[in-house]
């Protein structure tokens, strides 16, 4: 350790010897440094933050989520430095006094986009940031500069979001209704087409689709026709047969109390009960045969053979076999007029084979169109709607946290710190000069290094001996010295006022 400090003693000793080289190389590496941290321009930078509220209940229930809202922020955010916003940005500034012509109007909004930042959170905050070191202009100038930029962007920022749908969604139904009118062009030619055809070919048929639909409806039509006719000739049938076993009159006459009306009303009931088609077994009709043979036998076979009555009971039946023929008689109308129509449908089709394959193509085509033209319709509604509901309730409600700062003080670079850095660098630089030097041209501090390096004893020492003059002299130049070495700080700290003053009035 004794070895080392005596090392360090050497090394100071050199270094002091040698104290005016090193102050000049200090002076000269700090006039440099100072001079180049002089010229470095200072960046103003200007700070916005805002939050943006994307929560809407009537977006909500027409199906504008928040997801979606928060993607068209992003999207907003993403597009706000384009090179058509930056544009904005340098006609609504005081950079628009340094631009004659469109291209300095883009060469300026190029430059521009590394000088700004937004940055988004996920509370919904969004923060512009804008720096500003143009060596062209005055501190003062940057400063305003920055400010208004950052300005600019946010009036943009809100702009965008309150204009860009509206913009979005004229242009939209614009589109819409473009497509509209040409669909429905088209479907009306469409139906244009389908019309004549139904009525050249198809109109032999009632009912709506194709011909094949037309013709599956008549067959099956047909087919129930033929079930009901069946039926209607089975109850016809029957009618026919109790017809003919229902005798048109009855004998009339009245002996001992008897009374034919009675026996007429009875048979008439036991007819209409067996029309109904109950069998003899019926309680009801077994009852009334016993109230007609009782009848008779009251009567005592005394009857007037000469006189007879209508029977009712073969009316009503007469009557109703009139309206199942009636009913057989339209059914057999209604399968001839089917199959006539079926049967014309088939020759036109074997005359024209191609005629079920373009009435298929016309219905198809105005299927197609006609849900074409509906779905634009929808979507064109869809589109007015939350078009309103966006610029009438404001995508997105915002609220500024913290509005554009105006910078007083340079954001970059912190030029004190420079000053000071480069004077200590000065300074080192200059001790390590006096250093090297000393190692290239060494000298013998003391003895015992003297023989070290000789290899012979040394016999003694003498010490320098100064007189009256020389000691005046050396305290002259350690005075100069001093105050050299004192001016060096002391114009450092001159520049760290001269900064601060400068920021003052900027």
């Amino acid at each position: 350790m004794p070895s080392l400090y005596d090392e360090l003693l050497i090394a100071l000793h050199g270094v002091w010897n040698r104290r005016w080289l090193a102050l000049a190389v200090a002076w000269g590496v700090c006039v440099a440094g100072w001079l180049a941290v002089s010229l470095i321009p200072n960046a103003y930078e200007s700070k916005a933050k805002v939050f943006v509220a994307t929560q809407s209940v009537i977006q909500d229930k027409i199906g504008i989520s928040a997801v979606e809202q928060q993607k068209n922020l992003d999207a907003i955010r993403q597009t706000l430095g384009s090179a058509a916003n930056l544009e904005k940005v340098v006609r609504g500034t005081d950079l628009a006094g340094t631009v004659a012509s469109e291209a300095d109007i883009a060469a300026r909004a190029g430059s521009l986009k590394d000088k700004i930042a937004i940055v988004s959170s996920e509370n919904n905050l969004f923060e512009i940031t804008t720096t500003i070191a143009d060596s062209g202009n005055s501190d003062r100038a940057n400063a305003r500069l920055a400010n208004q930029i950052t300005q600019k962007l946010l009036d943009i920022f809100q702009e965008e979001n309150i204009t860009g749908n509206r913009d979005e969604t004229k242009q939209g139904l614009a589109f819409l209704d473009q497509q509209i009118a040409q669909t429905g062009k088209a479907l009306a030619d469409a139906e244009k087409k389908r019309v004549e055809f139904n009525q050249q070919f198809a109109g032999i048929l009632p009912g709506a689709g194709s011909i094949f639909d037309r013709m599956a409806a008549a067959q099956t039509e047909l087919n129930q026709i033929e079930s009901q006719l069946m039926g209607a000739q089975s109850a016809l049938a029957a009618m026919n047969g109790q017809l003919a076993g229902t005798p048109a009159t009855i004998p009339g006459g009245s002996v001992g109390g008897g009374s034919p009306s009675a026996l007429a009303q009875a048979q008439g009931e036991l007819a209409s009960a067996k029309a109904r088609g109950w069998t003899d077994n019926h309680p009801d009709v077994i009852a009334m045969k016993r109230q007609i043979a009782a009848i008779k036998a009251a009567g005592g076979g005394a009857a007037n053979a000469g006189s007879s009555a209508p029977n009712p009971a073969y009316l009503s039946i007469r009557s109703m076999q009139a309206e199942r023929a009636a009913a057989v008689n339209a059914l057999s109308a209604r399968k001839s007029q089917i199959e006539a129509d079926l049967a014309a449908i088939t020759a036109r089709q074997i005359a024209d084979p191609g005629l079920a394959s373009e009435g298929e193509r016309l219905d198809r085509d105005y299927d197609v169109l006609k849900a074409q033209y509906d779905k634009l319709l929808s979507d064109r509604g869809e589109v007015r709607l939350r078009g309103d509901v966006q610029s009438e309730t404001k995508g997105a409600s915002f609220r500024i946290i913290d509005p554009p700062s105006m910078p007083t003080a340079p954001a970059s670079p912190n030029r004190p710190l420079l000053l000071v850095g480069v004077l200590i660098v000065g300074i080192g630089a200059g001790v390590g000069t006096a250093f090297m030097l000393g190692q290239v041209h060494p000298t013998f501090p003391t003895a015992a290094r003297l023989a070290k390096a000789a290899g012979l004893p040394v016999i003694g020492t003498i010490t320098e001996t100064l007189n009256a003059t020389q000691i005046a002299e050396r305290k002259h130049k350690m005075k100069l010295f001093a105050g050299a070495s004192g001016a060096l700080g002391a114009a450092c700290m001159l520049l760290i006022v001269v900064e601060f003053i400068q920021r003052g009035m900027a």
